[in-house]
């Protein structure tokens, strides 16, 4: 089954961290995703810009409005996501414990069971 598994920085806890500490979890990320590629549950992964570089589109009346901005004031916004294919709920959440974030006091990782998907061109 496929999950979509959520992380949500927050830049408070980010900038808490050594340098050391934020090049680690940056490295993890490569070493995680290696890991899940070897096993064949690696579906794919995308890293999003901050939210200042974010844009809501309301249609009124017909017409598009477009505004700057996150779509929702937070502390915490999606910053990227990872898909895994793996055999069950339980399996998810051993693969998500893996990413480095997991690790940080003040951060989680979101599970997300993807119940449609339309991958077609």
């Amino acid at each position: 089954m496929k999950y979509l598994i959520m992380m949500y920085p927050n830049a408070e806890v980010m900038d808490a961290l050594s340098e050391e500490e934020r090049n680690a979890v940056f490295q993890g990320h490569g070493e995680f995703m290696t890991k899940i590629k070897e096993t064949g549950e690696f579906v794919g992964t995308v890293a999003l810009a901050g939210t200042d570089e974010s844009s809501v589109v309301r249609v009124r009346d017909g017409v598009p409005a477009v505004t700057d901005g996150p779509y929702a004031e937070s502390k915490e916004f999606m910053g990227g996501y990872y898909v895994v294919d793996v055999k069950d709920r339980d399996r998810a959440h051993e693969v998500a414990a893996m990413i480095p974030d997991a690790a940080v006091e003040g951060l989680g990782i979101e599970v997300r069971p993807i119940i449609f998907e339309d991958t077609s061109a």
